[in-house]
């Protein structure tokens, strides 16, 4: 099999992106089905998430390296990262895991920067991911797979782990949503003597 012609067919990191969605209902289910956080149920619930993330990062490497950019993986990309993360953060409050107004909140920040890009495309702007929000979205991700896997790793107590993790990735998540804001507001804000920016 040519690996090469493969990972450059065009359509693939939208493949590979709706795989991520995919792992939605999959985590949806398992945590409805198996509330008890039995650990085979916990460890393929954490799995799933887990390679689900990993994919965020497969086909943007591919969309980059061959070239592959789309208007439909602009829509997809962004759309499955916030719906994997609200999901897990949704479930795993009744489950007594995650608290939530935690959950409220950066749900809310997700959607505010999601409307502020949209307020921004109309203008001509593109907002693209700093690396304050590659670092939210990074302890989104550990904390997330600590609440899930909620049992003992090693010698880590994963849900007070993730615990710790996840208030710390709240910080990290609204100073990155001001850092969006503050530049939007930059950029859009007018200048002496003249009209502004668009």
């Amino acid at each position: 099999m040519n690996w090469n012609k493969l990972l450059s067919h065009p359509q693939m990191p939208n493949i590979i992106t709706i795989s991520r969605l995919t792992a939605v209902p999959v985590i949806v289910i398992l945590l409805t089905l198996y509330p008890d956080g039995a650990f085979w149920v916990s460890a393929l619930t954490a799995t799933v998430f887990l390679l689900a993330a990993l994919t965020d990062l497969a086909d943007g490497h591919l969309a980059r390296k061959y070239n592959l950019v789309s208007n439909l993986g602009k829509f997809l990309d962004p759309l499955a990262d916030k719906l994997l993360i609200s999901a897990a953060l949704i479930m795993l409050i009744p489950l007594g895991r995650a608290p939530a107004w935690v959950a409220f909140l950066i749900i809310a920040r997700e959607m505010a920067v999601t409307g502020l890009r949209a307020i921004a495309a109309e203008r001509g702007l593109i907002i693209s991911a700093s690396e304050s929000g590659k670092r939210k979205t990074l302890a989104q991700n550990i904390a997330l797979f600590c609440l899930m896997w909620h049992h003992q790793l090693l010698w880590a107590d994963t849900a007070a782990v993730g615990l710790v993790i996840l208030y710390l990735a709240l910080i990290i998540t609204y100073w990155s949503g001001g850092l969006y804001f503050y530049e939007f507001l930059k950029v859009t804000r007018p200048r002496p003597g003249g009209a502004g920016q668009p």
